[in-house]
């Protein structure tokens, strides 16, 4: 087995994954204090093709020399926008028939391994604060929530690690 030298990834460039068909999912970043999460998310977004990156409250845009440390030119390829308020944001997407899903521990969340996704059905995941999570206001609006299970002593994962889960299986599931 020999490790694959960058030149053989065949990798696409700018335009064409500009011109790609997209997963049809849309991340939401609210209030995201650390800018190295946001720079994992864009390169998670890159990887799997995402449609979309909300950019949401205090959450920093690109350009930023410390989101392009771990976005690695991501923040090129992927389309964002910043809103200032996520609950708008929330709202309008709602109003797209774009189906709104927390990525929170509520009441009734459906455990990521139980989510099924409908492939005609567009999603926007709502990924909150390093610290608070999901504001209680956006979790309350949202269509529903999803929570990845965790075993151990800990209650909470990285955001970035969070996305990369989230992204991971539903693009699995669109690929099928």
């Amino acid at each position: 087995m020999r490790k694959l030298e960058n030149s053989e990834l065949e990798r696409k460039s700018i335009e064409d994954f500009k011109k790609s068909k997209k997963t049809p999912l849309i991340l939401v970043l609210d209030d995201i204090r650390s800018l190295h999460n946001i720079g994992s998310v864009f390169r998670t977004a890159d990887a799997f093709l995402i449609e979309k990156i909300i950019l949401c409250g205090i959450t920093a845009t690109p350009p930023n020399k410390e989101i392009h440390k771990t976005a690695l030119g991501a923040t090129e390829t992927v389309s964002w926008e910043h809103q200032e308020n996520v609950l708008d944001v929330i709202t309008n997407l709602k109003k797209e028939n774009i189906t709104t899903l927390a990525i929170e521990q509520v009441q009734s969340a459906v455990f990521l391994q139980d989510f099924k996704v409908n492939k005609d059905q567009k999603y926007a995941l709502i990924f909150g604060n390093e610290v608070y999570g999901v504001a209680q206001e956006a979790v309350a609006i949202c269509d529903g929530c999803i929570e990845i299970p965790q075993l151990g002593t800990k209650h909470s994962l990285n955001i970035s690690v969070s996305a990369g889960i989230v992204v991971w299986d539903l693009f699995k599931q669109f690929n099928k």
